[in-house]
């Protein structure tokens, strides 16, 4: 299962943004059909909306693929 470090560079990123940043889809557009398929995980639990605000500590999951959002050092 591969896991992507993300740093988070300000205060919260939108989930759907987040996708799109770490490759795993092309668009914001795309990263939203992606939530709204049902098939994104945030810290476990299934999450369906497309833009909720993810912050530094939380992880999320796509598949076998899971990203780790770390804050600023």
């Amino acid at each position: 299962m591969p896991t992507v470090d993300f740093p988070l560079d300000r205060d919260h990123v939108e989930l759907n943004q987040l996708l799109k940043l770490v490759g795993l889809c092309d668009s914001g557009g795309q990263g939203k059909a992606l939530v709204a398929s049902g098939a994104v995980e945030v810290d476990g639990a299934v999450e369906l909306r497309k833009t909720c605000k993810i912050r530094a500590g939380q992880r999320v999951r796509v598949g076998d693929t899971t990203i780790r959002v770390q804050g600023a050092e």
